[in-house]
């Protein structure tokens, strides 16, 4: 008898073990405690930049129409003006621009090249394949096409010419765009929109910083093959 009871003590004892081993390894799949709080990383300011960024993109005071500096701590800098490894595969002396990643190369030598962040077409406005650089332009004059004029009437008043400065769409520099000999309308170009750089937001032409468009204007000589992708 004792015997028996000693056993059903026991089983009793076990079971309230497991009990509150289950209890507590419940316990471990909930949380109890307060939870952690969580901000967001905080933007950067000019401070964050390095000094060598802030120069590139400073003003450019000596330029026809003066440029300010780009306030370049509200882009990523992952679109900032650097050098990197060629990753396009493309011979030295061409421009390629990676739709997908809103990047522009330059290819260099020695299997370098510079690489810019850029703006693109949104959709509908998207252009692709091999062409060159036929010509570049210092602060050209800008005159929108027939269809666009369709499409925004407000345009009407650039119908013969939206003259040089700051406010002009093709901003500092402009390198256009021909194939087979024939002009795409598509260009490279000068904009002060930092917000647009990384997006898919123009009528098709490939939007750079003004600072970028100046240093790339210097690298890239008429004629030179693009390849867009």
């Amino acid at each position: 008898m004792s015997y028996v009871l000693d056993a059903r003590l026991s089983r009793r004892a076990a079971m309230a073990s497991l009990a509150s081993l289950g209890a507590l390894a419940l316990a471990g799949c909930t949380t109890t405690s307060r939870p952690v709080a969580t901000t967001e990383p905080r933007p950067l300011g000019p401070a964050d930049v390095p000094a060598h960024v802030l120069a590139m993109y400073g003003p450019r005071p000596d330029e026809k129409f003066p440029v300010p500096a780009a306030p370049i701590w509200l882009l990523d800098p992952v679109y900032w003006r650097q050098e990197v490894a060629n990753p396009t595969g493309e011979r030295s002396g061409t421009v390629v621009v990676d739709t997908a990643n809103r990047f522009l190369y330059w290819t260099m030598p020695n299997g370098r090249a510079m690489r810019y962040g850029v703006g693109i077409g949104r959709q509908g406005f998207e252009w692709s394949g091999r062409a060159r650089i036929a010509y570049k332009r210092k602060w050209p004059t800008w005159t929108p096409p027939a269809d666009m004029i369709e499409r925004q009437p407000e345009l009407e008043i650039y119908r013969h010419g939206q003259p040089p400065g700051l406010d002009n769409a093709l901003g500092a520099r402009a390198l256009y765009i021909f194939q087979d000999g024939k002009d795409t309308l598509y260009r490279l170009h000068g904009n002060m929109d930092i917000h647009s750089i990384g997006r898919a937001v123009s009528s098709g032409c490939v939007r750079l910083l003004f600072q970028d468009v100046i240093d790339l204007y210097e690298r890239v000589p008429d004629n030179s093959p693009i390849i867009v992708i």
